[in-house]
């Protein structure tokens, strides 16, 4: 093969900065909790860095990307298979899939790093109340019966793929999965006993709006695999959607509670950021600040629905990741236009009635899939070892109660 150089250099700082979002989020649900479970959901984000590499490296590259249905070898389009396990049978000159002019080696660096801030998303729904045995449990399961089954299904050629359905950078893939999975594992935990005070720090919670949102930049214009117009769109349209789904929810809190917010306007970045990731590659820059508007109105009412039902999902991830994935895959399927990307499709307002169902049934697919396969796990789980934390354990802390560590020493200097 013949290395693209500046494509590859350019990949590489992309997953550089994908990489960097999952330390993003950790900082962004730290500062969110109280002080004495700092420590306790950020390790779950770090710890996903480590644990998810080493599956990804072992077999989980594999199952995503080796074998298509059209060929015959994968399984039923659902999972790849074993061929590149261990990164087996991949050298320096193997090309990536998508673009020939990268290294496969770049292709699976930056694919990880998708893989690694995926579950990691989940876990702020069920903060202060589950054991890390149970999560790590709960982090490889999840990892081999959701998230690598999607990849496949719709990045690896698998059947998603051969229906049509496009899903520029996660959508499906990411958030929708993650937060539907963060809805089914609330509703097995169930509540906290020990209520949460709220953000302990509101500047850590800035210092991972930023840390995300800079991050991405690789996150959704990476993903054109590529340096061309296409890119530059999705990085544009990133930051508009941000920007007005930011705007928004501020200007949502400020009507209801008679001031504006810090947290809305940081909260309705991100559900922003969610919301155009499945679209980034695929709308004009004007349809981009519609959808950050829409990101930001309709998120911020599933989060006070989520409120009224009494759903103790403690930091938004189904009304910011679950809601915002899908109404961002719906949306592209309405918005859709070749052009702004002539390898894409025109949606439902440029005709493909087609096109449009599929993106609704797989969404719908991907939201039943993640649902009920969580609740299964986190049952299974829960026969091998407690899924949740002791009410003593939840009393003291997670920091101190499982991990032996405070965040903040009151009596030190």
């Amino acid at each position: 093969m013949k290395i693209d150089t500046g494509d590859t250099g350019f990949m590489l700082l992309c997953s550089s900065l994908v990489m960097l979002m999952t330390p993003g989020l950790a900082f962004f649900y730290g500062g969110l909790v109280g002080r004495k479970n700092v420590l306790a959901i950020m390790i779950q984000s770090f710890v996903s860095m480590g644990w998810t590499t080493v599956l990804w490296w072992a077999f989980g590259f594999s199952l995503c990307f080796s074998g298509s249905l059209d060929k015959g070898t994968d399984f039923h389009g659902v999972f790849g298979n074993f061929d590149w396990a261990f990164l087996r049978g991949i050298a320096l000159d193997t090309p990536s899939p998508i673009n020939a002019g990268i290294p496969m080696f770049v292709f699976f660096g930056y694919q990880m790093m998708f893989a690694i801030i995926t579950p990691a998303l989940i876990t702020g729904a069920f903060a202060n109340r589950v054991t890390f045995k149970a999560y790590m449990l709960f982090l490889t399961g999840w990892l081999v019966l959701v998230y690598f089954p999607f990849v496949h299904m719709i990045w690896g050629g698998g059947i998603l793929a051969k229906w049509g359905v496009l899903d520029f950078a996660g959508g499906i893939v990411v958030h929708n999965i993650a937060g539907i999975a963060a809805l089914a594992s609330v509703l097995y935990v169930g509540k906290r006993t020990v209520a949460d005070r709220g953000p302990h720090s509101i500047p850590l919670v800035a210092l991972g709006t930023g840390l995300l949102w800079f991050g991405w930049y690789g996150f959704n214009a990476g993903s054109e695999f590529r340096v061309d117009s296409v890119t530059a769109v999705a990085f544009i349209n990133t930051d508009l959607a941000a920007s007005f789904a930011g705007v928004a929810w501020l200007a949502m809190d400020w009507m209801t509670t008679r001031r504006p917010k810090f947290l809305g306007l940081l909260t309705g970045a991100v559900a922003g950021l969610a919301t155009i990731t499945p679209a980034a590659g695929y709308v004009s820059p004007a349809t981009a600040c519609l959808i950050g508007v829409i990101a930001g109105v309709v998120c911020f009412y599933a989060v006070a629905l989520k409120n009224k039902l009494g759903w103790d999902d403690a930091l938004d991830v189904w009304g910011v990741h679950g809601v915002g994935g899908f109404i961002g895959i719906i949306l592209c399927g309405v918005f859709a236009t070749t052009a702004f990307n002539p390898a894409g499709v025109d949606g439902l307002l440029r005709g493909n009635t087609h096109f449009f169902l599929m993106q609704c049934a797989a969404v719908a697919i991907s939201s039943v899939w993640a649902f009920v396969v969580t609740l299964g796990m986190l049952w299974l789980i829960d026969k091998l070892t407690p899924v949740r934390v002791a009410d003593a354990t939840e009393k003291v802390g997670l920091d101190e109660g499982l991990h032996g560590e405070r965040a903040y020493l009151e009596d030190a200097i």
